[in-house]
């Protein structure tokens, strides 16, 4: 409420937008304290997904669709090896 009184007049549509949103925005607090350590935002998926982007643009032309899921299994397969495991 205080960064929609001091920043309506400079940022109106930008802080009109984030009113709008409010409730998704915030719904992380919704949750209990202890569920919040498990509760991630999708940046891991979203790394996960750019090298595969940028590993099938490298390889354009030479993948047949049989190739281009075997090589996105693999690269997700090795990705998950360095992924967090949520604790219990």
């Amino acid at each position: 409420d205080v960064f929609v009184e001091k920043s309506h007049v400079k940022y109106g549509r930008a802080v009109e937008c984030l009113i709008k949103d409010r409730h998704a925005l915030l719904a992380f607090f919704d949750f209990p304290a202890e569920h919040w350590i498990h509760l991630r935002s999708s940046n891991p998926i979203e790394s996960v997904f750019a090298t595969v982007r940028h590993r099938t643009v490298r390889t354009k032309g030479s993948l047949s669709q049989q190739t281009a899921k075997l090589m996105v299994f693999k690269l997700i397969d090795a990705a998950s090896k360095t992924w967090r495991r949520l604790k219990s």
